[in-house]
């Protein structure tokens, strides 16, 4: 029964490609045969770091250089052993609070840059088309994500600055997509479509040898049931 299966697996036709919006969507969450996650998919996790990185930098270099400026106003009157002790000391301080609010400013960008990308992907591939519809959609859905502990004037706020947000970067997005001469779902479906004829083209290429394999393994065996007819008539 498992070696049924198992043939089944190896001889049977390829899969075609997706088709529907439900079946591109659970794609972009499933390995290939070489064990890869989909590019849009990696898109996201790196867009994801890179705003953690800048996030940190824009939130932790000003905290840096006015903690460090504060605690040199600060210190006047205290008494250090001497000029490397009060560098050093300045510079902890500095270091503290760009760890502080580096990381408070970098999960928030992180998170924001997350989920307008998860969203705005996640509309493309079921729509199998970019538009800036699908950009402000998800702009509007993060923005009253990020507001929604503010009630519901919050809410709102979030939902209009979000949109606002998602329009001109969705514009730059399909723009950089325009000069590049083919779009994310363009590139994805001529990739679909050669691997598929890819995989085709092997399984027909393996079903003619087993179709040619199997009279060669069958002529062994009708031979020596031959063979032993004959000597049964001899006896």
């Amino acid at each position: 029964m498992a070696e049924g299966v198992g043939a089944e697996a190896r001889f049977g036709s390829p899969a075609p490609p997706p088709r529907t919006g439900w079946e591109r969507l659970s794609e972009l969450w499933r390995r290939d045969e070489r064990q890869r996650f989909p590019e849009e998919t990696v898109n996201i996790v790196k867009s994801a770091f890179t705003a953690g990185l800048v996030g940190w930098l824009y939130g932790g270099l000003p905290a840096f250089r006015q903690a460090r400026k504060a605690f040199i106003e600060r210190s006047h009157g205290e008494l250090f052993q001497n000029r490397a002790d009060a560098l050093q000391s300045a510079h902890r301080a500095g270091l503290r609070s760009f760890i502080r609010y580096g990381w408070r400013w970098s999960w928030r960008v992180a998170a924001f840059v997350t989920v307008f990308n998860t969203v705005s992907t996640g509309l493309s591939v079921y729509r199998n088309k970019t538009t800036i519809s699908n950009f402000a959609s998800a702009g509007a859905l993060t923005g009253a994500l990020f507001r929604l502990h503010l009630g519901l004037q919050g809410l709102a706020g979030g939902f209009v600055f979000g949109a606002v947000f998602g329009i001109p970067a969705g514009g730059l997005l399909i723009l950089m997509q325009n000069l590049a001469g083919e779009t994310w779902e363009e590139k994805r479906s001529r990739e679909r479509r050669e691997l598929y004829e890819q995989k085709l083209v092997e399984w027909q290429s393996r079903l003619g040898v087993t179709e040619v394999l199997v009279p060669e393994e069958s002529n062994p065996q009708e031979g020596w049931e031959t063979e032993t007819a004959r000597e049964t008539r001899s006896y």
